[in-house]
């Protein structure tokens, strides 16, 4: 591998785990991008999984004590049975359109959250309903590789705090990554190259995932939901971007 290249490897890293040290997620929305320029996309999709999983474990201390678990349990409970499902979806449905018209949701989403001047703060719904925002979530990153813009959008609704909205990002998250993991590592995706480049990317992983951590301590929840819509506008213009690609 050529020294460009490692670069490339690195600045991934690098900014994937700022991304997920900050918000709790979206490590593959920025690393994603730019491991495709220099990795074949099978290689860097594996990759994406392998830090997702590091970073979050390197920042899971940091919301540890703000769980609570009554409230977690139903968004990764359903989203590990929703994931199984999204990878079914594939092969029944099209999904470039079913990534444009979510994309399109959440581009318009965002788009009016950043407009308006209070947030919605719906309240309600129970475990159910957090529930079947999982399932949703699971559906999406078995589908599309997206699992957080629905819990997402539910929290907004929700008016959580950043502690509340972060605990449950990072644990939903962290759970159907590392189940979609280990769903590669099952099927033979994951192979001695990507496990090669997750070694040479650790570094920047972990360099960038604490950065994001303070960065993290450092916003007001006002901030927090500010850097979390514009990580959802990125998430929807991606999804429709890699529609209209294909």
């Amino acid at each position: 591998m050529s020294a460009f290249a490692i670069t490339i490897v690195l600045i991934g890293a690098l900014g994937g785990g700022f991304i997920s040290g900050l918000a709790g997620f979206g490590t593959g929305m920025v690393a994603l991008g730019i491991w495709l320029h220099v990795l074949d996309p099978n290689t860097a999709t594996t990759l994406v999984l392998i830090c997702s999983v590091f970073a979050q474990c390197m920042t899971f201390p940091t919301i540890w004590r703000t769980i609570r678990w009554a409230r977690v349990w139903p968004f990764v409970v359903f989203g590990l049975l929703g994931a199984p499902v999204g990878t079914w979806l594939l092969r029944v449905i099209d999904p470039g359109q079913f990534k444009l018209a979510i994309g399109g949701v959440l581009v318009a989403f965002s788009a009016f959250q950043f407009l308006v001047r209070k947030p919605v703060g719906f309240k309600g719904g129970g475990w159910p309903v957090d529930g079947a925002v999982g399932f949703g979530g699971g559906i999406l990153g078995g589908l599309a590789g997206m699992s957080g813009p629905l819990p997402i959008i539910w929290a907004s609704l929700q008016g959580w705090s950043k502690e509340d909205r972060r605990a449950v990002f990072q644990s939903f998250n962290s759970a159907v990554l590392a189940f979609a993991l280990l769903l590669h590592a099952a099927s033979g995706l994951v192979s001695k190259e990507a496990l090669w480049l997750a070694l040479l990317a650790s570094p920047g992983t972990i360099i960038g995932s604490q950065i994001g951590v303070r960065a993290y301590r450092r916003l007001s929840d006002h901030h927090f939901d500010r850097a979390v819509l514009g990580l959802l506008f990125l998430s929807g213009v991606t999804l429709m971007w890699s529609a209209l690609a294909h």
